[in-house]
């Protein structure tokens, strides 16, 4: 017996009254299989690579050294159809912003019904194979009114860029449409118009602030998708010569294979490092945040 208010000894405790230590939890340990698999792919691709660099590396002389990248820069024709890719993938990544953003705000807001339709039409430049695509603008080329041929197949920039945003149309409209669906979009919109904003600035200042990740992502794959094509460019290209296609051309050389796969890893490390920019661009934005602009 305990007198109330009197502190109970320490050795009438039970053992069993007394808290539980913490345990630490044993960190598992990876598979074996898991380990193995993760082993093949790094050989898978990084051995690849490996072997690319090394061989880009590779000059005339048969000695190492950077002048098949430095070439890259010092030849006026590389360069010139690197500036020339970097514009025809900026404005084809712009161009299909501004045609599939507001038209999938739409499909999303006004248009459920048609979600099916802009899914099948936006997967059709998947199924088309693109030399079907380049030959029926060739056919066109032939019919077509003189000043139409002077105006708008005379150049690459005007010719290439319409094409490629029809093949970057299923890239950007499920990156934005995947962005849609992680915000409420209708609270967002109904939001903005009550409080006086019209659509434009609604799309600008409300919507787009939530979707810009999906977006940059859209527009990062548009341009990778331009940096690697060389289908349609080849077949519509006569006057100049895209990045891509400088890359087969010198590929085809005795004389400077290295250079090819040097513009190669060029085109690879520019696109890693905008998937990488899209990565942290996503980690810092945080997953399913959405807010108003004010």
């Amino acid at each position: 017996m305990s007198v109330v208010g009197q502190p109970v000894p320490k050795a009438m405790i039970s053992r069993r009254e007394a808290p539980p230590q913490p345990r630490t939890a044993a960190r598992p340990r990876p598979r074996t299989w898991r380990v193995l698999i993760l082993v093949l792919m790094a050989v898978f691709y990084v051995l690849p690579l490996a072997c690319a660099v090394k061989f880009s590396l590779i000059n005339q002389k048969g000695t190492y050294g950077p002048q098949n990248y430095t070439a890259i820069v010092n030849n006026g024709s590389l360069s010139d159809a690197l500036v020339l890719s970097l514009e025809i993938a900026a404005v084809t990544a712009g161009v299909a912003v501004l045609l599939m953003f507001p038209t999938t705000v739409l499909v999303r807001l006004k248009l459920p019904k048609l979600t099916i339709l802009m899914e099948a039409i936006t997967i059709l430049p998947i199924v088309v194979p693109p030399v079907v695509l380049a030959a029926g603008l060739l056919q066109m080329k032939e019919t077509a009114p003189l000043w139409i041929v002077n105006d708008f197949f005379n150049h690459p920039l005007t010719i290439l860029t319409p094409m490629y945003v029809v093949l970057a149309m299923p890239l950007m409209y499920r990156a934005i449409d995947t962005g849609l669906r992680a915000i409420d979009l209708h609270t967002l919109v109904d939001a903005s118009r009550s409080l006086g904003a019209n659509w434009p600035t609604t799309l600008w200042r409300v919507v787009l602030p939530n979707v810009q990740t999906a977006m940059l992502g859209g527009m990062f794959l548009t341009i990778a998708l331009v940096l690697g094509e060389v289908v349609i460019a080849n077949q519509l290209d006569q006057s100049s010569l895209t990045f891509p296609l400088q890359m087969i051309q010198f590929a085809s050389q005795d004389n400077a294979p290295g250079i090819s796969v040097a513009m190669t890893l060029t085109a690879l490390l520019f696109t890693f490092l905008l998937l990488f920019m899209l990565s942290f661009l996503a980690r810092r934005r945080g997953p399913g945040a959405a807010r108003v602009i004010s």
